[in-house]
């Protein structure tokens, strides 16, 4: 085996093993945050950092718009319980008539990100938050997630 061969294979090899211990400390160490839920109408706010997503946010940085939806609530909370469990990312953890508190792991590297809906019949919008439960930045996914799920409700039937 040449010399530069067995280079690319012990660096393979400390990638994969790298890996394996880096997946296996992020879940013990992402625990549930504590501020999760709606108090008086609203959801939690972000962070200043730019890993969270909110349309209760008021920075352009963490704000986005809620999903407006058409007729009466609980088939609104239906639609959205219905993208969540197709979705093998997601884990439900909590809900009620006006509210679901779920976990998404990423695929890789089995990230937690804690994605909440509060369902505003009065308004007839369903405010929403991601937010990762480690690191700073997320490169974006909570918005693509986010934006992802309201595509999916708007081509619901």
């Amino acid at each position: 085996m040449s010399r530069l061969l067995k280079i690319v294979v012990f660096f393979a090899a400390c990638s994969v093993v790298a890996f394996l211990i880096l997946r296996t400390l992020v879940e013990p160490n992402s625990p549930m945050p504590d501020n999760l839920g709606v108090v008086n109408g609203r959801l939690a706010p972000c962070p200043e950092s730019p890993n969270c997503v909110s349309t209760q946010a008021t920075t352009e940085l963490h704000g986005i718009e809620p999903i407006s939806f058409v007729g009466d609530r609980e088939a609104a909370h239906q639609k959205i319980l219905a993208i969540l469990e197709a979705d093998n990312s997601f884990t439900i953890i909590s809900q009620t008539p006006t509210y679901i508190h779920a976990e998404a792991r990423s695929n890789l590297w089995r990230f937690i990100d804690d994605v909440e809906f509060y369902f505003d019949e009065a308004a007839s919008v369903i405010h929403f938050r991601s937010a990762s439960r480690l690191g700073y930045g997320d490169m974006g996914a909570n918005r693509q997630r986010m934006e992802a799920i309201r595509a999916e409700f708007a081509a619901a039937h």
